[in-house]
């Protein structure tokens, strides 16, 4: 693991995600979620309150809208008691020798900062072109850790090859990892991440949902949205998983999406939590210090196995 980054920015357990905030107002965008900044302030409050400090947004998420909720929001805390974290997205790049750095700009003045603490490529668009952008970001002391995330175990050994080469150092890993996706787990990248410092954070831990114990097929993701259409069809095929995530977490005195993040933990990476609502950061706290046997872990990876369901989205690749 990252030890300067855990210990110069006292980085918590679990991550903060804010890829919900900032969806269409009209209940049919991605998650279908109508939720508004006021409704974020105290998801926000409870999360410093719990000492996760760590956010997670992008440039993408809601073109914008979730780094300027974010933004809002943090105006009333010390910078240095946060620790801001986003994305260079390739796909909306404008097509300059600088966009890397046009991006990076217009992500600071929606957050509000005029650094980032951690500083992410989004997707492997083009390993070759893209990481370099990130040096004079990071030489400048704009970006204090550079990750890259959706990379598999070559490009993340190119990248870290092209940032060594510029007298740096690839910090992070943030790639989809859940009892449901163990493809970078199975490709070695857990692995090679621990090996050489560098800080493997998993997104998804709990499949949007899916893996949380408030959906199944009599209880289905809202019509409509980007989860009802990636996981309805296959909410059915969980019932043993999640049946075996309840009894563990009644052993632990815990909620199933708890569970979820455990396993995460388990398996030596930081979880990004997705949070809208209090209780959402709330599990995220307990699930920090939840440690799960080794016999528990077996029996969920298991059944998650036997599921036959497959989550790897249309933005990813299976990284084997």
């Amino acid at each position: 693991m990252m030890t300067t980054m855990q210990t110069e920015l006292k980085m918590p357990k679990i991550a903060m995600g804010a890829w919900a905030w900032g969806d269409a107002t009209d209940g049919n965008g991605y998650f279908g979620n109508d939720y508004t900044e006021a409704d974020f302030k105290p998801v926000f409050e409870k999360a410093l309150q719990e000492g996760l400090n760590l956010w997670d947004t992008a440039a993408v998420y809601g073109m914008g809208a979730s780094e300027k909720i974010l933004g809002d929001l943090a105006r009333g805390t010390e910078r240095r008691e946060l620790l801001l974290a986003t994305k260079f997205t390739p796909q909306i790049a404008d097509g300059t020798a600088e966009a890397a750095t046009h991006m990076f700009t217009a992500s600071m003045e929606r957050l509000g900062t005029d650094y980032a603490d951690i500083y992410w490529i989004h997707n492997p668009a083009d390993v070759q072109r893209w990481t370099p952008q990130l040096v004079p970001l990071a030489k400048s002391g704009q970006v204090k850790y550079i990750g890259v995330s959706n990379h598999n175990l070559a490009e993340i050994k190119q990248a870290q090859s092209i940032l060594e080469a510029a007298g740096l150092k690839l910090a992070a890993v943030q790639n989809h990892l859940s009892l449901l996706n163990r493809s970078s787990e199975n490709a070695g990248i857990i692995d090679y991440c621990r090996e050489n410092d560098i800080t493997f954070f998993s997104y998804m831990v709990l499949e949007q949902g899916a893996l949380s114990g408030k959906y199944d097929a009599a209880h289905p993701f809202p019509a409509g949205s980007a989860r009802a259409q990636s996981y309805n069809g296959q909410l059915a095929e969980l019932g043993d998983l999640i049946a075996e995530m309840r009894t563990v977490a009644t052993a632990h005195g815990a909620t199933v999406a708890q569970i979820a993040t455990a396993w995460a933990i388990s398996k030596g990476t930081v979880p990004i939590v997705g949070v809208t609502k209090v209780k959402h950061v709330e599990d995220a706290a307990n699930a920090a210090n939840i440690e799960l046997t080794a016999a528990e872990v077996t029996t969920l990876e298991t059944l998650a196995a036997k599921t036959g369901v497959a989550t790897i989205r249309e933005w990813e690749k299976d990284m084997q």
